[in-house]
């Protein structure tokens, strides 16, 4: 028999009765009844119960186990009554009687409790991290997440497209984050920078002949943390394809990110033909360019109703160019008391209020309009606004007004809780949207600089004409997937003809000579028979994190940092040596304390 086991603890089974086995795993919970010690034995597997009575030569030694201590138990499989049979194990029709058995290692008092799933601080979660990832639901998470990438992958190999690993230690590039810069011993004074994405690889991949490429890609970006974005790292499925419009992007794509969710989704509704939405239309309706659309919630402008109304502060501000109102529709939120709710998050938000009407029973029987703003504006105004929104008795509309930039977010979140607190969301559905025609520059409102919003690699659409005109008017081909709330996908149709790339970063301010010092190796490739090409990628983690049905993204990484990017279970990041500062010809030059 083997030194450690014969089966696992997921594998016995009434066949299995009279069988002499051999287990190794961790003493989940220990039960004395009576003299009898009822062993819950537990490894990668499952669950397997184990007896010993005292009549067993290794029943002192198992008075001493306590949770968590690693063993090894020899014994005989039997049959349990049929009233001691456990429907929710896969082992739970039969018991192991202990005939010998051995300590493979003790454990010392436990910091975290691994049985059951009871809340505890993330700090001490996260110190012992190994501890924690032997509670089931973690553990569950972590394994849907090992499935989940061995299924991505295998589609993507099924329709055609092959596997390659791009670098990790490079040149820095801007792609919107800070870098993680590494110094260089063998040339003084100069860094690499772990990559924030392959971008610049994939695409020489494309023009190194290779037509279909992917990558399970990590991906490190020295970011703030957000529950749904890690500080450090990430995992992304990176796909690049020559000879493709948008389109053809999100024909491949679609199947691959559809067919997981079916598959691990637990059998909550994918739905099909997916909405392909305009980012100033995605932003004016949700108020974000990652709509949860979920939630049926749809905003709309007002402004008209509201220009020389007897509301001063919206008709005043509606006299001013590039301003303007927007509603937000709340069915069945016609109270006074949700609506004073909603006021006071926004004045939590840094506004000054929301202003809002309510639409309810007058004692005549008739349909009236309550609530300051009703009063301000009278009743025809209040009419019409209420068949624009499509409302009815017991529902309500929010007002925010203003330049749309300054107001946008919060109306988005505003929608979001409304459509929470009034049970307008179904949380039991997975609503994908390509969010598509971004903006490719935006100006800085402080200094007044044109720069990159999104991606500097993506073409404009019209190519090099467009750039003749208004650069906050050029849209590129460029796209996000959004799914309930969150981007789980991004890429672009990208700019692969060098005289358009250097008159695009020309308009974000960098010069030729920029141009050829950062991304000189994919320019000069691009003078050698460039083909048109395409693609994106999709974040692992925030794939995992919706199909595991978790609010936080550390939930299903196996080792995460903290909230300040910190690894307490290894100590980092830690102090250097001297010896290792010397060798890198460096100094420290730390902040005043």
């Amino acid at each position: 028999m083997h030194r450690y086991r014969s089966h696992t603890c997921g594998d016995l089974r009434e066949t299995h009765v009279g069988d002499t086995v051999r287990l190794s795993g961790w003493v989940h919970r220990v039960r004395d009844h009576g003299g009898l010690l009822f062993i819950d034995l537990r490894d990668h597997y499952g669950v397997t119960q184990c007896v010993i009575d005292p009549d067993s030569a290794a029943f002192s030694l198992a008075e001493t186990l306590r949770s968590e201590w690693c063993i090894r138990i020899d014994g005989e499989v039997k049959k349990r009554t049929d009233e001691t049979i456990n429907s929710d194990i896969a082992t739970g029709a039969v018991e192991i009687f202990i005939r010998d058995l051995e300590v493979l290692g003790a454990s010392k008092e436990l910091p975290l409790p691994v049985f059951g799933d009871q809340e505890y601080p993330e700090e001490v979660r996260l110190k012992y991290r190994y501890l924690d990832l032997r509670r089931e639901k973690l553990h569950n998470n972590i394994m849907l997440r090992s499935n989940v990438v061995a299924d991505l992958r295998k589609r993507m190999w099924d329709i055609g497209f092959n596997e390659f690993q791009t670098p990790i230690i490079t040149a820095s590039s801007p792609e919107g984050a800070r870098d993680f810069l590494v110094p260089s011993r063998l040339h003084p004074g100069k860094f690499y920078a772990l990559p924030q994405a392959p971008q610049q690889f994939k695409q020489l991949i494309m023009v190194s002949g290779f037509d279909k490429y992917f990558q399970i890609a990590p991906c490190f970006r020295d970011e703030d943390p957000r529950a749904d974005r890690s500080p450090t790292d990430f995992y992304q499925l990176d796909l690049e394809m020559s000879y493709v419009e948008q389109q053809d992007i999100f024909d491949t794509l679609e199947p691959v990110v559809a067919g997981c969710f079916d598959k691990f989704g637990g059998g909550r509704p994918v739905n099909r033909n997916w909405p392909q939405i305009a980012y100033k239309d995605s932003m004016k309706w949700y108020g974000s360019d990652k709509p949860d659309l979920r939630n049926p919630i749809k905003m709309q402008v007002v402004s008209e109703h509201f220009a020389g109304s007897g509301f001063a502060i919206f008709a005043n501000l509606l006299e001013q160019e590039g301003n303007e109102v927007r509603a937000i529709p709340a069915p069945k939120g016609g109270s006074r008391k949700f609506c004073d709710r909603m006021n006071k998050f926004a004045q939590g938000e840094g506004l000054p209020g929301m202003g809002y009407i309510f639409w309810r029973k007058a004692e005549d029987g008739s349909m009236e309009a309550a609530g300051p703003l009703a009063k301000n504006i009278g009743p025809e105004r209040t009419e019409a606004i209420r068949q624009q929104l499509g409302l009815e008795v017991g529902d309500a509309a929010f007002f925010l007004g203003g330049k749309p930039k300054t107001f946008e977010k919060i109306a988005g979140k505003a929608r979001l809780i409304i459509g929470e607190e009034l049970g307008l969301t179904d949380m039991n559905r997975f609503e994908f949207a390509w969010i598509v025609d971004f903006p490719i520059y935006e100006r800085d409102e402080e200094t007044g600089k044109i720069d990159f919003e999104h991606n500097p690699f993506s073409m404009p659409q019209g190519g090099m004409e467009a750039l003749e005109g208004d650069p906050l008017e050029v849209k590129g081909y460029q796209y996000d997937l959004a799914c309930n709330g969150h981007e789980l996908v991004s890429g672009a149709i990208r700019n692969h003809k060098p005289e358009i790339m250097y008159k695009a970063f020309e308009i974000a301010g960098y010069p030729k000579e920029e141009v050829n010092k950062r991304f000189g190796g994919m320019v000069n490739a691009f003078q050698y028979g460039a083909p048109p090409h395409g693609g994106c990628a999709a974040g692992i983690d925030r794939i995992v994190m919706l199909l595991a049905d978790e609010a936080n993204i550390r939930e299903v990484i196996m080792f995460p940092m903290n909230q300040k990017a910190e690894d307490l279970m290894m100590g980092a990041p830690n102090e250097p040596m001297t010896e290792q500062l010397r060798e890198l010809h460096l100094r420290l030059n730390l902040p005043d304390a």
